[in-house]
C-alpha cells in the first residue's frame, strides 16, 4: 500500500488532535532525511518522525527514541534556529495532497511572534522536508531540488514554495456525483474503473481505486455513492486503521473499512501512527527473515544436490553387484564339472543343476579351470563386500537426504528470527555448516557448541483450536516435533503426520476424552497444510495414539517410527481453524 492521501489525511488528524498547541522542545536528525521532533503538550510528551526516505517516506507519532548524530546536521541547526520552543498553531493536508503542513508560532531573533511552515511532502522519489515563511518563501530544505534535477520545480532557498500539480488530478473531497459520473462513463470493466479513479482525483492509491469499484460491484452501488462515502469518513475523521494479513504476513493496509479482501485475517489498531509502525516493522521483519531464509535455503539445497548425486551413483554401483551370484555360481559349477573343460578353452557349457538348464561359462583361456573359479569367486566376494558397504552407505545417505528434505520444509515454515535460530542450530549440530559462519560442508559438530551459535531465544510450536475445542500444536521445526511429540504429547494423545514426505508434527491433546470426527479432520489438514504436499490439495495423513510412535536410538532429530496406524485423505484449507496467537 502506497502512502496515499487517504493515509496522510488520517495521520494528519492524528497529528492535529494529538500536537496542537503543543511546543517543540526537541529537533534531531537521526538520519540524513528523517527528521524527529519532540513535542511537548497539556497530554504529555510525542515524538514525531517525518521521514523523506525516496523508498519509504513516512510520518508517524512513535514513543522510541532514536539515536542522533554527535555533530547535528546544518538543516537540524536551522530548524532548531527558527523552530525550537515553537508552539505548533496547526497540522493540515493541503488540496488532498501527499503533504503534511506543520505551522509552527515562535518569537524570532528581535522578540517578535512570527510563523513558518514546515512542510512534509510524502511522494515517492520527490519526497522532501521544507522550511517555508508565512509568505511560502523557501528558507531551506532537507533535500535541495536544482533545475538539472527536476524541470517542473525547484526546491532551494529563496524561491517561492508551490506543490506542483499533476494535470487532470482533482481533490476526491470537493468530488460531486455528477463529476464522478462523467469521469467513470462508459467503463464497464472494473479495472478501467479503477484506472480512471486513480488517474481522476489527488491521493487515490491503486489499492484504494479498486476497493471502491469492485465495492461498487460487490454492493450494488454506483462507483460515486461508494467514494462520496469514504471521503465523508475520512472528512469526518470515522477511519478504522486495519492491516490486512495474507498467509501470516502483511500484505494491505487501509485507514477505511474494506469489503473486497477475502485472503486473510484483518487486524484492528487504535490509531494511524501505530499501524504504521506495525506494519513496516513486520514488512521489515519478514523481509531480514526471508533473506536468512534464502541463505539457509541455499545451502542446504547445496548439500542435498551432493547428496543426490552422491545417492544416485551408491544405486548404479548397487545394481552392478546384482552380478555377484550369477559369478558364484559359475564359479560352484567350474568346482563340478572342471574335469571336462579343456586346457585352452575359452568357455564351457555345463548341465546348471540350480535352473535344470545349460550354461555357458565364459572362461580364461590362459587359466586352468580352478584358476577361473578361483577368480570368479574371487569377484563374487569383492562384489558382496561392496554390496554391503553400499547398502549401509545408501541408508545413511537416504536418511541425510530426508533430514535435508525436512529441514527446506521447515524453512517454509519459519516465521521469525527464533525459529531460524532452531533452523541453524540444527544444521550446525548436525555438521552441515561450520558454528561461527554460514560456509557449506560438514563443518565439526564441536561448533554447535559455542555460545555464539546458541539461540537466543526459543521459538513455540502453532497452537489451534478446534471446532471442538480440543488444542492442536503444530512444530514448525524438528526440534519442535520432537518436543511436541515426545514432551508435550502423552500417550493418550494424537499424532498426526503426513505420509511418506517432510512435514510438521501435528498434536491433538486428548484430555482423557473422545475425538470427535470433526477435529480429526481439522488435525489431519493441519498436518497437510503444513507438509511439503500442501499445494497439491488433497494429502494422505497417517494418524495414531501417541503411544504408538518411537524415536529409533540415535536418530535425527524429528525422526520417528510406527507400525499401526490409521489413514485419511484431506486437503489443505485451514482457513476456518482457529489459532491461538502468542
Amino acid at each position: 500500500m502506497a502512502f496515499d492521501g487517504i493515509t496522510v489525511a488520517a495521520v494528519t488528524a492524528q497529528l492535529y488532535k494529538a500536537l496542537k498547541d503543543g511546543r517543540i522542545s526537541k529537533i534531531a536528525q537521526p538520519e540524513k532525511d528523517e527528521l524527529m521532533l519532540t513535542v511537548k503538550g497539556n497530554d504529555g510528551q510525542f515524538r514525531l518522525v517525518l521521514s523523506a526516505n525516496p523508498s519509504l517516506p513516512l510520518a508517524y507519532l512513535t514513543d522510541e527514541n532514536k539515536i542522533s548524530p554527535a555533530t547535528a546536521p546544518s538543516f537540524t541547526m536551522l530548524l532548531r534556529k527558527h523552530l525550537q520552543n515553537g508552539r505548533i498553531l496547526s497540522v493540515y493536508q493541503p488540496d488532498f495532497e501527499r503533504v503534511i503542513v506543520i505551522e509552527v508560532e515562535h518569537l524570532d531573533e528581535m522578540g517578535d511572534v512570527c510563523r513558518k511552515r514546515l512542510i512534509t511532502e510524502l511522494m515517492g522519489k520527490y519526497s522532501n522536508i521544507i522550511l517555508t515563511d508565512d509568505e511560502d518563501n523557501i528558507i531551506d530544505s532537507i533535500r535541495h531540488v536544482n533545475a538539472s534535477v527536476s524541470s517542473v520545480r525547484e526546491v532551494l532557498p529563496g524561491l517561492k514554495y508551490f506543490i506542483p500539480k499533476q494535470e487532470g488530478h482533482r481533490d476526491p473531497m470537493k468530488a460531486t456525483e455528477e463529476e464522478i459520473n462523467e469521469l467513470t462513463e462508459g467503463a464497464t470493466d472494473p479495472d478501467e474503473v479503477a484506472i480512471r479513479i486513480q488517474k481522476g482525483y489527488t491521493g487515490i492509491s491503486s489499492y484504494m481505486a479498486h476497493e471502491i469499484s469492485y465495492t461498487a460491484i460487490k454492493e450494488h452501488r454506483t462507483v460515486a455513492d461508494v467514494l462520496t462515502k469514504i471521503m465523508d469518513r475520512v472528512r469526518e475523521d470515522d477511519l478504522t486503521p486495519q492491516i490486512l494479513y495474507e498467509n501470516g504476513a502483511p500484505a494491505e493496509y487501509s485507514m477505511v473499512p474494506v469489503v473486497t479482501y477475502s485472503a486473510g485475517d484483518i487486524r484492528l489498531f487504535p490509531d494511524p501512527s501505530t499501524l504504521i509502525r506495525t506494519y513496516y516493522s513486520e514488512k521489515e521483519r519478514i523481509s531480514r527473515s526471508r533473506q536468512k531464509t534464502a541463505e539457509l535455503r541455499a545451502i542446504v539445497r547445496t548439500i542435498l544436490e551432493r547428496d543426490v548425486k552422491k545417492y544416485d551413483l551408491q544405486l548404479k554401483q548397487l545394481k552392478d553387484t546384482d552380478k555377484m551370484d550369477k559369478f558364484r555360481v559359475y564359479g560352484e559349477l567350474l568346482h563340478t564339472y572342471g574335469y571336462e573343460v579343456k586346457q585352452g578353452s575359452k568357455s564351457v557349457t555345463v548341465d546348471n543343476y540350480y535352473t535344470g538348464e545349460k550354461l555357458t561359462i565364459p572362461l580364461d583361456e590362459t587359466k586352468s579351470a580352478m584358476e577361473n573359479a578361483a577368480a570368479y569367486f574371487d569377484r563374487y566376494n569383492k562384489l558382496k563386500r561392496t554390496k554391503e558397504a553400499l547398502t549401509e552407505l545408501t541408508v545413511r545417505v537416504k536418511e541425510e537426504m530426508d533430514h535435508l528434505e525436512s529441514i527446506l520444509s521447515a524453512l517454509d515454515f519459519a516465521a521469525d528470527e527464533e525459529d531460524l535460530g532452531e533452523i541453524k542450530r540444527e544444521l550446525v549440530e548436525s555438521g552441515y555448516i561450520k558454528g561461527r559462519g554460514m560456509q557449506t560442508g560438514r563443518g565439526s559438530k564441536k561448533g554447535g557448541k559455542g555460545s555464539a551459535d546458541k539461540p537466543r531465544f526459543k521459538s513455540k510450536p502453532l497452537h489451534y483450536i478446534s471446532s471442538d475445542g480440543f488444542h492442536m500444536y503444530v512444530g514448525k521445526n524438528n526440534y519442535q516435533n520432537d518436543e511436541l511429540t515426545f514432551k508435550l504429547a502423552d500417550g493418550s494423545d494424537w499424532w498426526f503426520h503426513a505420509k511418506g514426505m517432510p512435514g510438521s508434527h501435528v498434536i491433538v491433546k486428548a484430555e482423557g476424552k473422545e475425538l470427535p470426527d470433526r477435529t480429526f479432520e481439522e488435525a489431519a489438514r493441519l498436518a497437510a497444510h503444513y507438509s511439503k504436499g500442501a499445494d497439491a490439495g488433497r494429502v494422505e495423513i497417517d494418524y495414531l495414539k501417541r503411544k504408538d510412535v518411537k524415536k529409533p536410538n540415535g536418530a535425527k532429530p524429528g525422526y520417528v517410527i510406527y507400525y499401526t496406524n490409521y489413514s485419511m485423505i484431506m486437503d489443505s484449507d485451514i482457513s476456518d481453524i482457529e489459532e491461538v496467537k502468542p
